[in-house]
């Protein structure tokens, strides 16, 4: 009685290639299942499989397809480095800030009264600290940063 060694096997796998030249070796896809699925639900489930079934190429994956239609026209497209297209107009225009014609949406922040930059004040130190945390939220970091800005 031997033990070890190679055993060739009766019907052995088709290889498979390297990378991109890789293909499934166990047939198709199997189909999935829904767990806690509710009435149903994976009745649904297996009839879209079924109505979709994966492509048999690369390995039940097929390239990705270009959309259609759709999308901007690339010779519409103005290059970074191309000069202004429009000269005259300051590169503030359409902010709320600066030279230009301002922004037609509404302030996000109302400002400050005096009596609550007074009251707001002292507490600055404390809400810089908070915001310089690393746990710190990232709207209590913004709010702290514009807070400040306008407290000046």
């Amino acid at each position: 009685m031997t033990s070890g060694g190679y055993r060739r096997p009766a019907h052995p796998a088709a290889a498979s290639g390297p990378g991109r030249l890789s293909r499934r070796t166990d047939g198709r896809q199997p189909s999935m299942t829904l767990p806690d699925a509710k009435y149903g639900e994976a009745q649904a489930f297996q009839n879209a499989q079924q109505a979709a079934p994966m492509s048999e190429s690369a390995g039940g994956m097929s390239a990705p397809q270009a959309p259609m239609g759709g999308g901007p026209d690339p010779s519409k497209l103005v290059p970074m480095d191309a000069p202004s297209q429009f000269p005259d107009q300051p590169v503030t225009a359409g902010l709320p800030m600066g030279p230009g014609a301002g922004s037609s949406m509404p302030p996000t922040q109302p400002t400050l009264t005096p009596d609550e930059v007074a009251r707001l004040r002292p507490y600055i130190p404390t809400l810089v600290m908070l915001a310089s945390q690393t746990e710190s939220n990232p709207a209590t970091k913004q709010f702290v940063r514009q807070l400040r800005a306008e407290l000046g």
